[in-house]
């Protein structure tokens, strides 16, 4: 039996290891040497400034739903799938598909599991149901939706190397499904209890966790990624929530799985919150930067309208729709403004000539165009494959 600071592997009959983490919190505690104290000291200052940012956009819901977009785009290409923002877009916007539909339909459940989990932990906190509930939200209708959505494991999983055909082969294999009920009984106890953990290390601690036990058949990652925001927003580290952090693991997507082995195989918890909180400064950083350009965005909009003597509150109030729905044709916009079609068509036609939008159908008829400029802002990171 191999030893480690954070479990040990377990030899099994079919010829493999099977690793069984500690309960959390590690013994022996963390130590918060001088650099890991200066990375959650600046954390907890970023996260502080991009909440606070938010407050400041023409409307910040709207970010926060162009974000979770993006957030479940890059979550679910860290699992690879190709499906890029526009594409998101279209397949909301009713738009025949032009990219893989089991993509997006795997973003657009990100999405619903996102929403489904923010709305109860309105009402309740965090805690196995939950996840087992997101998780079937998660799955359902998906490649994956054959793979006992909602419930824990009963056969052993495992992460395999790319070509590998065998479990003995693996690059981790996570607990015997024996032990998936207890271990994450334990994660939820660790969850729940109240003492002085700082929140951005615990979240680390709990993410790493549940993606060494991997309770799920399918969809860990995802499950993983969306336990970062359910837990920061339950506790009230986020009044909204703005943190997502999978475009930093996707651009060091091979650092972190080393990382998470080395908690596993040296006990290197140390190293995985310098990492997590690393990401979340640098996200944290990044989404402040999107949220300022977007307020440049909307105060040059208005200002073009006026150059083009394109003025009234139709104009404007159909550039502030475009930042809800990126997409539209002129018989929505016709609908959010309360005109007629051809007043609408006139408007539309007008914005599109000046560069505000962009006709995307390539049709005479039922054209629908984008806010292209703002959908840049958003989709940056997110062109498909490995650290885009």
């Amino acid at each position: 039996m191999q030893e480690s600071r954070y479990g040990h592997f377990v030899h099994q009959k079919g010829g493999y290891n099977a690793f069984i983490p500690k309960s959390l919190p590690p013994d022996p505690p963390i130590v918060y040497d001088e650099t890991l104290q200066y990375l959650l000291s600046e954390a907890d200052r970023a996260l502080a400034r991009l909440d606070g940012m938010a407050m400041t956009l023409p409307n910040p819901d709207l970010f926060i739903a162009m974000y979770m977009k993006k957030e479940a785009l890059l979550s679910s290409q860290i699992e690879g799938t190709e499906a890029s923002l526009k594409g998101v877009l279209e397949f909301e916007a009713n738009l025949k598909p032009t990219e893989n539909i089991n993509d997006l339909l795997e973003v657009v459940n990100y999405l619903r599991a996102m929403d489904s989990g923010l709305e109860q932990l309105k009402r309740a906190p965090i805690s196995l149901d939950l996840i087992r509930d997101i998780h079937r939200v998660l799955i359902k209708g998906t490649r994956g939706s054959d793979r006992e959505p909602g419930n824990f494991r009963t056969v052993q999983n495992y992460i395999a190397r790319s070509g590998a055909t065998s479990i003995r082969d693996a690059v981790f294999v996570p607990p015997p499904p024996e032990r998936v009920e207890a271990l994450m009984k334990e994660l939820e106890a660790f969850i729940l209890a109240k003492g002085s953990v700082p929140p951005l290390i615990k979240i680390a601690l709990i993410h790493a966790q549940f993606e060494t036990i991997h309770p799920f058949l399918d969809g860990n990652g995802r499950m993983g990624r969306l336990l970062i925001t359910f837990y920061l927003c339950w506790k009230g580290i986020l009044a909204k929530p703005l943190l997502y952090l999978s475009i930093y693991l996707k651009r060091h997507r091979e650092e972190y799985y080393q990382i998470l082995n080395e908690i596993r195989t040296d006990g290197a918890w140390e190293a995985w919150l310098r990492f997590f909180l690393q990401g979340v400064i640098e996200v944290s950083n990044e989404s402040i930067a999107s949220a300022r350009e977007i307020i440049r965005l909307k105060d040059g909009v208005v200002d073009t309208l006026l150059k083009h003597d394109i003025g009234g509150a139709n104009a404007v109030k159909l550039v502030y729709a475009l930042f809800d729905e990126p997409i539209i044709t002129t018989r929505e916009a016709a609908k959010v403004l309360g005109v007629s079609g051809p007043t609408a068509y006139q408007l539309v036609g007008r914005l599109e000539d000046i560069g505000i939008l962009k006709e995307i159908t390539g049709g005479r008829r039922y054209k629908k165009y984008m806010f292209a400029n703002y959908v840049s802002i958003i989709e940056q990171g997110t062109r498909p494959g490995p650290g885009n």
